[in-house]
C-alpha cells in the first residue's frame, strides 16, 4: 500500500524507513538537479553552447533530460508510484515520459522549420 513504510536493512537488522527520511532524500536529490540546472544556466560553458546534436545545442539537451528526470522522480515519489503494482507504474510513468519526449520532438521539429522559414525566407518542399 502507498501509506506503508518501506523496509530497509541496516547491519543485518530490519528497520522501517520513516517518511521524514524519504522526504529529506527527495529534497536533496531534486535540489542537486535544480542546482546543476541553475549553475549551467548561469555559466553556459562554451563547449556545451557551441556543440550541436540533432540541430540543437548540447546545453539545451542537458536541460531537457534533467527536466524529464525531475518529472519522472516527482511522479515516482510524490504520486507514490514506487509502492504500486509494476503494471500501473509502467502505464503511468512510461506513458508520461513517452508523451513528454514526443512533445519535445514535435516542438523542436516545428520550431526548427519556423526558424528556417524566418531565417531564409520562403521554403519549398520537394516531394
Amino acid at each position: 500500500m502507498a501509506h506503508e513504510h518501506k523496509l530497509a536493512i541496516f547491519r543485518g537488522t530490519l528497520k522501517f524507513k520513516s517518511n521524514i527520511t524519504k522526504i529529506w532524500g527527495i529534497l536533496i536529490i531534486l535540489s542537486i538537479v535544480t542546482a546543476i540546472e541553475v549553475v549551467l544556466g548561469i555559466i553556459k560553458p562554451e563547449i556545451l553552447t557551441e556543440t550541436t546534436f540533432i540541430r540543437m545545442k548540447l546545453l539545451n539537451w542537458i536541460f531537457i533530460l534533467l527536466t524529464i528526470f525531475k518529472a519522472y522522480y516527482i511522479t515516482w515519489d510524490f504520486m507514490h508510484m514506487r509502492d504500486e503494482v509494476k503494471g500501473l507504474r509502467r502505464a503511468v510513468v512510461w506513458t508520461a515520459v513517452f508523451l513528454i519526449c514526443y512533445l519535445v520532438f514535435i516542438l523542436l521539429t516545428e520550431g526548427d522549420y519556423i526558424f528556417d522559414v524566418y531565417n531564409t525566407g520562403f521554403q519549398s518542399w520537394d516531394f
